[in-house]
């Protein structure tokens, strides 16, 4: 209050000043006429209207945000009144505005309260920070993934982390997007959201932050069998449902490189030997082949008692999911390092047999990857018909794809909706499975996996056909089955007619 009362007084002592005599002679103007008997006249309510003007408004300024004025904010209304815009330069000039800083009350084993409803900011300068929506929960509770703004100096960044309670775990700069992100855990009681809460509001430095999300590569149980291979290996139903020897007599994928994002794959499986050209851990920790990678692997290019889709490929084989028995678990930032790999080797397809939830930073890698040329294809997801979306199946440019049977139904689990682009085998399927056994797989997973080695034996074919060719040609050569778009999309791929339609 009291910055705007001095402000007030030296804005009045200027409107006065400039219509005394003294001022009138300096500047060689006669004196005004002042009526001391009768009416205001315009010039006398002018300035009675100014000082009330000068007066209220800083009080009103003060009431609207729940604090005292600083003293160019009130100079600046007050000389407004006064002067109008030449009162708000005189103003500015005399008292620099200053930032203010907002600081969060409570101590540190009190965090601030949970907001009802988290949600991403899309105004103001923090437009990049995503907060998952409230009931959102597969992330990991503990982490956030953060990206600085370029010409950020380490000692900001030290900062920021310091007083968000950060610890930086790893870091990486990725060459598909040229950003380099951290991922951090974060320390006390905040949760996750809590803290991109915080990064939203009073961290402009931070140009993207998101939670680091969770992904699962998970098929559908199987009835237990004793042995997978006691029916003949060559009764495989792909090998008719797609037409594989016939097309094969074309081409078989020759040295297509396909990059598997996945469990550990047992690169000494017979069905697999000689089929992977390099490989690449993105956890880092020791861990024996998996049957979800084994299956996927082996459905794209088994070469000895099963039939792969396209045996002569090249796969690039990454490790960013890690598990037990039939699932398999990854995160936003494993997946990231797997696709940047993945992209440097020149991979032409990736295949993605794993769902989650929307990512920002994953549908950002993916976006670039495609624009470069890579055919990216996913499962859409074995949660059933209500299931919302799953991703990356339902980014843009990810052809989704999900899993019909001998007869070509609809599995039951699958997702539905129009990110499904097509379908291909996926209800028991034989399999390759680690240390050299065989196992029956049910799934979009390994369906999708049939449609990368498609794509790859057309690709075979026209090498330098776009993903958007690629796409067009797996849908107009598709058979079409029972069920709707949203169910089966533009229907079953068939081999021999994509290798067929590109050889035109």
């Amino acid at each position: 209050m009291r910055a705007f009362a001095k402000a007030a007084v030296l804005a009045a002592a200027v409107m006065i000043g400039a219509h005394s005599p003294a001022f009138s002679q300096a500047t060689n103007a006669p004196p005004p006429v002042i009526n001391r008997g009768g009416p205001i006249t315009p010039l006398g309510g002018f300035i009675i209207g100014s000082i009330a003007c000068a007066a209220v408004s800083p009080m009103i300024a003060t009431v609207v945000l729940g604090r005292e004025l600083t003293i160019a904010e009130a100079y600046h209304l007050t000389l407004g009144c006064m002067l109008g815009p030449v009162g708000w330069l005189l103003a500015d000039a005399m008292f620099p505005p200053t930032a203010t800083v907002t600081t969060t009350t409570g101590s540190d084993n009190q965090p601030p309260r949970e907001p009802r409803k988290p949600k991403r900011v899309t105004s103001g300068r923090n437009n990049n920070i995503n907060i998952p929506p409230s009931g959102e929960t597969r992330f990991i509770t503990n982490e956030v993934l953060l990206r600085f703004a370029p010409g950020t100096s380490e000692r900001t960044r030290s900062l920021i982390t310091e007083r968000l309670n950060l610890t930086l775990l790893e870091s990486q700069t990725f060459a598909l997007t040229g950003q380099t992100v951290g991922r951090y855990r974060i320390d006390g009681g905040r949760s996750a959201v809590q803290t991109l809460n915080l990064i939203a509001r009073d961290f402009p430095g931070v140009a993207a932050a998101q939670v680091n999300f969770v992904y699962v590569g998970v098929q559908a149980q199987q009835p237990a069998r004793q042995d997978p291979l006691a029916a003949d290996a060559s009764a495989q139903y792909v090998v008719r449902k797609l037409h594989l020897i016939e097309a094969h007599r074309i081409n078989r994928g020759d040295d297509v490189l396909v990059a598997v994002i996945d469990s550990r794959i047992d690169k000494n499986h017979p069905d697999l030997v000689g089929a992977i050209a390099d490989e690449f851990d993105a956890l880092g920790t020791p861990t024996p082949p998996h049957a979800h990678g084994a299956a996927i692997a082996g459905a794209i290019a088994a070469n000895s008692k099963l039939v792969g889709v396209a045996p002569k490929v090249r796969l690039l084989a990454v490790r960013a999911f890690s598990g037990a028995g039939e699932s398999a678990q990854s995160t936003t930032f494993n997946i990231l390092k797997g696709i940047d790999w993945a992209a440097a080797k020149n991979a032409r397809i990736i295949n993605m047999s794993f769902a989650g939830p929307a990512d920002p930073m994953l549908r950002q890698m993916l976006a670039i990857a495609n624009g470069r040329g890579i055919v990216l294809i996913a499962a859409v997801g074995n949660a059933g018909s209500k299931s919302p979306p799953l991703y990356p199946g339902a980014d843009a440019g990810v052809i989704g794809v999900t899993a019909t049977d001998a007869d070509d139904k609809l599995m039951p689990q699958a997702n539905r909706g129009p990110q499904v682009a097509v379908a291909a085998p996926g209800v028991e399927i034989l399999a390759a499975a680690p240390d050299g056994k065989y196992q029956i797989k049910s799934g979009t997973s390994v369906a999708a996996a049939h449609v990368s080695g498609v794509a790859a034996l057309l690709l075979a074919t026209k090498p330098k056909l776009t993903p958007a060719q690629v796409r067009g040609n797996l849908v107009r050569s598709a058979h079409r089955v029972p069920g709707s778009r949203n169910e089966v999309g533009a229907g079953v791929v068939e081999a021999l007619a994509v290798v067929n339609l590109g050889a035109k």
